[in-house]
């Protein structure tokens, strides 16, 4: 596969050294701290490919690259699935369509939540599609919006999961009168969002589909026919890709996750976790017995032990929570000790090893592997949230067959 990616990585050190040809200009040590996340491009290539063949090939794949891609990187998530098969884009709020427009990408982006009327202007400005999800919304931008513009939107409709949405047939009339007597609304969409496609138990499901069958009827009544009408995110796709109208929504199965533990057996394409998280011992140390660990000195050495600090901490978005989770070192599972400080904490060593060894906190590494899911397992959370609460002083380096083809440093950019 060929990706939009200029750069070459000259070594793999104790600190990245890297040439980034950015144009004419190189530009050297693309971060200086020893902790980085991996994104594997060719993971999220897959993935959406898989989906792509898995749907028919008139209906529209819009990827959701909301909330930095999950983590995972704005511009570098959207380009690469633009290129494998996604038709258009999905953020939660207008920045962040903004941010993908001053970045370069010129693609359709929907804004699936809320915009305020006060920056309809701007949404038409940066060529932003809006959602329209209330009669009162829909009246005061019908107030405002001059009869020369083309506001662009989809129409949202809340079938059961109680966020945004017009709710009852009767606003739905109400609303499609205001949309319809208004020049200026382009409606390019109708969409709903399921409540509990990720899991097994279909019957609340059922009614959301069947009530959305009905709202889109009304819709049609008032002589619209949307180019794009969309039920399906990850969950509902995977499970039932033929009752999807013509667009569906890819998430979370994009970067390789299962949008449930309770489908992860049923899912029809296989999908191939992005993320990766590592970082590498900056001080190694033996304790004697007895010795305390980190704040509030709750962790003491039952024996004299190796301890190594590593550079992550909560501050880093692995929280004080995981103090008791493991990190792989040389292909084998060792305990966080003590407390996760903010920027930094301690690791037991089976033995001595030497400052610049790599750990992995999510990841493959000599065979042994700590997924997402399992973080989040222990964190009592969905894994929706690990790669999300990644903080953003974490530089993203992307990956291709093993090989560091992109770095993103947030802080220094």
């Amino acid at each position: 596969m060929k990706f939009g990616y200029r750069c070459i990585i000259l070594t793999e050190e104790s600190t990245f050294r890297m040439v980034l040809k950015k144009g004419s200009v190189v530009v050297m040590d693309a971060f200086y701290r020893e902790t980085w996340a991996e994104i594997d491009v060719e993971a999220i290539f897959q993935n959406v490919n898989h989906v792509r063949e898995l749907i028919p090939v008139h209906k529209t794949l819009m990827a959701v690259v909301k909330a930095n891609a999950y983590g995972h990187g704005d511009k570098e998530v959207a380009e690469i699935a633009l290129q494998a098969g996604a038709d258009m884009l999905a953020v939660a709020f207008l920045d962040e369509a903004i941010a993908l427009r001053k970045k370069g990408i010129k693609e359709s982006i929907l804004v699936l939540g809320a915009v305020p009327t006060l920056h309809i202007q701007t949404a038409l400005e940066w060529d932003v599609t809006v959602t329209a999800y209330s009669k009162a919304w829909i009246e005061e931008v019908a107030s405002i919006l001059g009869e020369n513009s083309q506001l662009h939107m989809h129409l949202k409709i809340d079938t059961g999961m109680g966020r945004l949405g017009v709710r009852t047939k009767e606003e739905l009339h109400e609303t499609m009168k205001i949309i319809a007597s208004h020049s200026g609304f382009v409606l390019d969409g109708v969409f709903t969002h399921f409540a509990t496609a990720d899991e097994l138990n279909s019957s609340y499901f059922e009614e959301q589909y069947t009530f959305f069958e009905e709202m889109v009827r009304i819709v049609k009544e008032y002589n619209f026919t949307p180019p794009m009408i969309h039920c399906a995110n990850s969950a509902a796709l995977l499970r039932r890709p033929k009752d999807i109208f013509n667009g569906v929504r890819l998430g979370i199965s994009m970067y390789g996750l299962s949008p449930s533990e309770e489908l992860k057996e049923v899912l029809p394409i296989p999908l191939k976790q992005a993320f990766s998280l590592h970082s590498r011992i900056v001080h190694v140390k033996k304790v004697k017995k007895g010795s305390h660990i980190s704040y509030g000195a709750t962790y003491e050495a039952k024996e004299d032990e190796w301890i190594a600090t590593i550079p992550v901490g909560y501050a880093d978005g692995w929280i004080r929570k995981l103090s008791n989770f493991e990190v792989l070192v040389d292909g084998v599972k060792v305990p966080i000790v003590g407390r996760i400080c903010m920027d930094q904490l301690m690791i037991k060593l089976p033995k001595m090893y030497k400052m610049g060894t790599k750990v992995t906190f999510i990841g493959n590494q000599k065979g042994a592997e700590i997924t997402i899911d399992e973080v989040a397992k222990h964190l009592e959370t969905i894994n929706y949230e690990i790669p999300c609460m990644v903080a953003a002083r974490v530089p993203r380096v992307y990956t291709r067959d093993s090989q560091h083809i992109d770095v993103n440093n947030y802080i220094l950019r």
